[in-house]
C-alpha cells in the first residue's frame, strides 16, 4: 500500500504499527519517528518562520478569516506518487491542510485514494484511531497491541497516583494570547493525578485572561504551546515571567507540547507519564522522556 500522511500524528502512527515502507510521503512537520524525516514532504508553511507567539496568532486569525489555507498541499506531487491512501484531519484547520481541500484533490487523482479523516477530542478517541488505521491497512493485531500496550501504561499511573492530594493545574496552550489546552489534555491531567481547573475534556482549547488563570488559583502551571519543544516553550515563559509570577502558582514547568501533548498519538502517553512525574513526584519515578523544564519566577 502507497500511503501519504497529511499529520504528523498519523504519521506516528503508522510508523508504530510496522507501516513505516508503505508511508511515501509526509508533512513538512512530520519529524517523528526519525525515519520521517527522510520522506518527500508534500506540504510546505504559508506563513513566515520568524514570527513571535502573538504574530503567529493574528496571522492565522487573518488567513482563517479570509478563508486562506495556513499550509500549502503539493498538488503535483501527489499525482506523482499515486498513493493508495491519505491519511488527514479535520479537526484543527489550523494543524494540517484542510480535509475538504483533500477529499477535492483526492478525487482529481488517477489512483483514486482512500481518505481517512482524524478527528479525536479524547484520549479515547485516539486510541480509536489507532484502531480505524489499523483495520484500513491490514494491520489489526498490530493495532490491538498497540492500544493494549496503551491501556496497560494508563493503568498504571492512575493507579499509582489514585490516594494522592490533586494538585489544581492550568494547561497554556498559547501564552499570547492565553489558551487553555482542551481536548484530551484535562484528561491526561485527572489521569496523572491533577485537576484541571480551566480546560474542558473534549473541548476545543478556548481563549482566556491572565485574569481568568489567575482567578482559578492553579498550584500547578504547565506552559505548553502548540508545536513547541520544551527548550522554545521555556524561552516563551520567560518573556511572560511577569505575567506567569502573578498566578500565585507554586511551580510552572514547560514541556515539549509538539512531542508529547499536541499530537494525538501515541506519545500522548508519554506525555501522560510526564505530567504525573510532575504532579505527583514519586508515584511514577521512571519517566522514559526527558524531565520538563522549571521556569524560574
Amino acid at each position: 500500500m502507497r500511503i501519504v500522511s497529511l499529520v504528523p500524528s498519523a504519521t506516528e502512527i503508522l510508523f508504530a504499527l510496522g507501516l513505516g515502507d508503505e508511508v511515501i510521503a509526509v508533512t513538512h512537520e512530520c519529524d517523528y519517528p526519525p525515519a520521517a524525516r527522510e520522506l518527500p514532504h508534500v506540504t510546505r508553511d504559508a506563513l513566515p518562520h520568524d514570527l513571535t507567539a502573538g504574530q503567529i496568532d493574528a496571522a492565522v486569525r487573518a488567513r482563517t478569516d479570509q478563508g486562506e489555507a495556513i499550509y500549502e498541499l503539493d498538488v503535483e506531487a501527489l499525482h506523482e506518487l499515486a498513493p493508495d491512501l491519505i491519511v488527514t484531519q479535520a479537526l484543527c484547520a489550523v494543524c494540517a491542510v484542510s480535509f475538504e481541500d483533500v477529499r477535492a484533490i483526492a478525487e482529481e487523482l488517477e489512483s483514486r485514494p482512500h481518505v481517512i479523516s482524524l478527528d479525536p477530542r479524547t484520549l479515547g478517541e485516539v486510541l480509536g484511531d489507532v484502531r480505524t488505521l489499523a483495520e484500513a491497512t491490514g494491520r489489526r493485531d498490530a493495532g490491538v497491541a498497540l492500544v493494549q500496550d496503551a491501556a496497560a501504561r494508563i493503568d498504571r499511573v492512575r493507579l499509582a497516583v489514585r490516594d494522592r492530594r490533586r494538585p489544581r493545574v492550568a494547561a497554556l496552550e498559547w501564552l499570547d494570547p492565553v489558551y487553555v489546552a482542551g481536548h484530551w489534555t484535562p484528561q491526561l491531567i485527572e489521569l496523572a493525578g491533577g485537576l484541571d481547573v480551566l480546560g474542558m475534556p473534549g473541548e476545543h482549547s478556548e481563549r482566556r485572561s491572565w485574569e481568568e488563570v489567575a482567578a482559578a488559583e492553579p498550584d500547578v502551571v504547565v506552559a505548553m504551546p502548540c508545536g513547541y519543544d520544551a527548550a522554545r516553550a521555556h524561552a516563551e515563559a520567560l518573556l511572560f515571567r511577569e505575567k506567569l509570577a502573578a498566578l500565585g502558582a507554586g511551580e510552572v514547568v514547560a514541556v515539549d507540547a509538539s512531542a508529547y501533548f499536541s499530537r494525538p498519538g501515541p506519545r500522548l502517553i508519554d506525555g501522560l507519564e510526564l505530567l504525573a512525574h510532575v504532579l505527583q513526584p514519586g508515584a511514577v519515578p521512571e519517566v522514559a522522556v526527558a524531565n520538563p523544564l522549571v521556569v524560574e519566577l
